[in-house]
């Protein structure tokens, strides 16, 4: 049985870059999934309507093809996420003034306050998750996200 414990902690050690990034996705992913749950949102329910209320506190009204860019979703999820919220009471959908083909999101007053309180129980845990590293403003996070950031806009598959 020690021989399997040593396995696995000299695996983890040599783990791909590719497996400890989805752990770690994974890992926070969940977590963020139960500091939401108490508003009654999963964690693309709250990436949503976190980033449409970051957009509107910028005095935008972004369609859903917008938003679907601003957050890297796919649009008909995005769609999808949208209905979920507006029966929830927590945004409108609405045509776009400009675009008779595009749907334009608001957030309700019920939303935006639902936002405020998740953004903050997030904020609180990414700081929580973040402390081995200094925290969300430590010098070490900032590399990392820098570094992530990199990664992201790579453009090879």
């Amino acid at each position: 049985m020690a021989s399997l414990a040593m396995y696995s902690m000299s695996m983890a050690s040599e783990a791909s870059v590719g497996y400890l990034v989805w752990r770690l996705s994974t890992k926070w992913r969940a977590a963020v999934d139960r500091a939401v749950a108490p508003f009654g949102l999963t964690h693309a329910q709250y990436s949503l309507l976190a980033s449409l209320y970051g957009m509107s506190q910028a005095g935008r009204r972004p369609s859903q093809r917008e938003l679907a860019e601003h957050t890297g979703l796919e649009p008909v999820f995005v769609s999808k996420l949208a209905r979920a919220l507006e029966g929830s009471g927590l945004l409108q959908r609405a045509e776009h003034p400009a675009d008779t083909r595009a749907v334009q999101l608001t957030l309700t007053e019920r939303g935006a306050q639902v936002a405020v309180e998740a953004i903050a129980a997030v904020q609180a845990l990414l700081d929580n998750l973040t402390k081995s590293l200094g925290g969300t403003r430590g010098k070490r996070t900032r590399e990392l996200a820098e570094t992530l950031r990199t990664l992201l806009e790579d453009d090879n598959p």
